[in-house]
């Protein structure tokens, strides 16, 4: 007895909607690859699942932008609104002023400038001595806020010294007036040491 045709209908069953998927969806894609194989055929397969995750699959001898090129062409179908092609041409466009400002940064180094003639020489020279003109700029206006920076350093190292002479002068001042009112407070009977005086000769006699 031969197979029962399956009624195709959307599975309402959410798990088993999920394990019919990925059999089929890795199904379409074995096929994709045997044609691809056996047939030389330029195949792209892109699914989209449910959830929104895409799965591909791609011929190893093409691209999909270079399908989907051929497909524009021959349909006639138009896959790219206007403000689509304006945004691949403005990008084709940053493409190729990439492209130039490579190219002549590599002249600028040196490089590849055999080919160039004497005009197009005498221009990156213009730039060349140019950019050394305003490197040279910098640099002088560096070495002047240096030397502007040292001279405040050493103005405010001058100021910092006087400042700490005239603390300096001024608390010996202090030290040295303070002794001296402390000497002149003293009374006799305080004084820390006593005077007495001696003869000249001791061991002389007064004589009747």
């Amino acid at each position: 007895m031969g197979r029962g045709k399956i009624e195709i209908k959307r599975i309402e069953n959410s798990s088993n909607r999920q394990v019919t998927y990925s059999k089929r969806r890795n199904g379409i894609i074995k096929k994709a690859k045997e044609i691809t194989v056996l047939c030389d055929a330029k195949v792209s397969l892109v699914v989209f699942a449910s959830s929104g995750k895409m799965h591909e699959y791609c011929s190893p001898s093409t691209k999909l932008v270079d399908i989907l090129e051929s497909y524009h062409k021959q349909s006639g179908n138009r896959l790219w609104d206007a403000k689509h092609e304006n945004l691949s041409n403005e990008i084709d466009g940053i493409k190729k002023e990439n492209d130039s400002m490579q190219i002549e940064l590599r002249h600028l180094k040196g490089e590849d400038i055999s080919s160039l003639n004497h005009k197009e020489l005498q221009v990156i020279e213009d730039v060349l001595e140019k950019g050394q003109a305003n490197i040279r700029d910098k640099q002088d206006e560096i070495v002047t806020m240096l030397r502007k920076n040292d001279k405040m350093l050493e103005e405010e190292n001058k100021s910092l010294i006087f400042n700490l002479q005239q603390r300096a002068e001024m608390g010996m001042e202090n030290g040295y007036q303070q002794h001296i009112t402390r000497l002149q407070d003293y009374k006799p009977e305080q004084m820390p040491f006593s005077f007495r005086v001696q003869p000249i000769q001791p061991n002389l006699q007064y004589r009747i």
